[in-house]
């Protein structure tokens, strides 16, 4: 799986697969406690919207956009970082930086308070991917990337699974009291204490970001590329970009905006607890998300050996068609066991994207410029799935459909429409990400 450079003694050999794992787990762990900082606040909405008094759409720009707005800003100066400083030096400030922001969500005393505070955890996380990418790029082999960045890609759903089950129990937990007190800090609400709560333990992670390596790079570069070949790489290869990172931004339209109110679809409609709501779509999420990252990885990997060099985007196209249909069909269902298994095979399918999307824009940039094509990648992504997709499906709930309780019909609309407009894009970049990967492979 890794890089074809070791010797290949069996110590050697073992040292650097071992050393490999790590690498890839702690970044895994990174990016899981990254998620879990995200996405607690999607179990958080009816206490948040009770106690503070804001209305589906306001709540949706803390889920979405105060977030999203200075996490696809800053990803692109720190993604130019990352391809000529320190990864590793990179990823742990960033994790320090979010941690901090999240507990200060916690202690925010109004609206502006923790829109404010969601804007620093956007910043901070902006650090992490760009650098992840490029050191895994730098520490595995090509025809092993999509499996790799499936494996750090699990984050997602482990974060996002962990925040909704350890989230539900502590608001179970949290339900007998109407404010909690706290050492130091005092009076809170229960989901104050769960933001402090979440963002504790991320800052005990950065000082095992230190025991990384960082790997030679596939080019040796001791300074950023110029910007101008960055810009001319881009306008030479742009249709491969752009319909690439608009496909995967359509598919993050959907997974975001399912993420932020399929929680409280089943609140409001199937009347579940939140420790209930937690629990049953936290373990959707796990296992669900993270197994169509690593079911896409695998299934793309194999074709990619077998010669077909547009595996990765072919699956994923074909993944979010075949998605679409139970996507359709459980926000109209109204048995509660029927809603779930089919929102779980959604979830399965939608999120074969999210591995391949990151590991495809890999094969067909330079390594030289990795950092800064994530970014931009992450820039259009998060900008449009993370800023809007939340917000488009409050925005129908509030002002198409007209009533909270009509979410999941607003769930339907919204994550349909996206995954169908993903499959386009995905399907017209195909003849263009082959011929840049001809392009690329000619030069090396």
């Amino acid at each position: 799986m890794f890089d074809n450079t070791v010797k290949h003694n069996s110590t050697g050999f073992n040292k650097k697969n071992l050393y490999a794992i790590y690498l890839i787990t702690i970044l895994l762990l990174a990016y899981t406690f990254s998620f879990i900082d995200r996405q607690i606040i999607s179990l958080l909405v009816e206490p948040m919207k009770r106690d503070l008094d804001i209305t589906d759409t306001e709540m949706s720009l803390l889920q979405g956009l105060s977030f999203a707005l200075f996490y696809t800003i800053m990803g692109l100066p720190l993604g130019r970082l990352a391809d000529s400083n320190s990864r590793r030096g990179l990823i742990a400030g960033s994790i320090f930086i979010w941690s901090f922001m999240t507990i200060a969500c916690g202690l925010a005393k109004n609206y502006w308070h923790l829109f404010f505070a969601r804007m620093g955890v956007g910043v901070g996380e902006a650090g992490l991917s760009p650098a992840a990418y490029s050191l895994i790029a730098d520490s595995v082999e090509k025809k092993h990337l999509a499996k790799a960045i499936g494996v750090y890609t699990m984050g997602i759903y482990l974060g996002g699974g962990m925040a909704l089950i350890v989230g539900g129990m502590v608001i179970e937990w949290a339900a007998e009291f109407s404010t909690i007190n706290l050492p130091i800090v005092g009076e809170v609400y229960p989901w104050q204490a769960v933001f402090i709560a979440v963002g504790l333990p991320g800052i005990l992670l950065v000082p095992l970001l230190f025991t990384l390596k960082e790997p030679k790079r596939s080019v040796v570069q001791t300074k950023a590329v110029p910007v101008s070949e960055v810009v001319n790489y881009f306008k030479n290869n742009k249709k491969t970009i752009m319909f690439h990172n608009f496909g995967a931004a359509l598919a993050s339209v959907a997974g975001y905006g399912t993420l932020a109110w399929a929680p409280s679809y089943l609140i409001r409609v199937h009347e579940m607890t939140g420790g209930e709501v937690g629990l049953a779509f936290g373990l959707i999420v796990l296992f669900c998300g993270a197994g169509g990252v690593i079911v896409g990885g695998t299934f793309a990997d194999r074709l990619f050996k077998k010669g077909q060099m547009d595996a990765k985007l072919r699956v994923a196209m074909w993944s979010l068609i075949i998605g679409i249909i139970p996507t359709l069909i459980y926000p109209i269902l109204s048995d509660l066991t029927l809603v779930l298994i089919f929102l779980a095979i959604s979830t399965f399918f939608a999120n074969f994207m999210m591995g391949l999307g990151p590991a495809a824009i890999q094969e067909v940039v330079p390594s030289s410029m990795r950092g800064q094509f994530s970014a931009l990648y992450l820039f259009i992504v998060n900008l449009i799935g993370l800023g809007l997709g939340p917000t488009l499906v409050a925005l129908s709930t509030d002002y198409v459909f007209g009533s909270p309780e009509f979410v999941g019909y607003s769930l339907l609309f919204v994550t349909s429409l996206a995954m169908a407009g993903s499959a386009l894009c995905l399907g017209k970049c195909l003849p263009h990400y082959r011929k840049t990967m001809n392009s690329l492979e000619e030069k090396h």
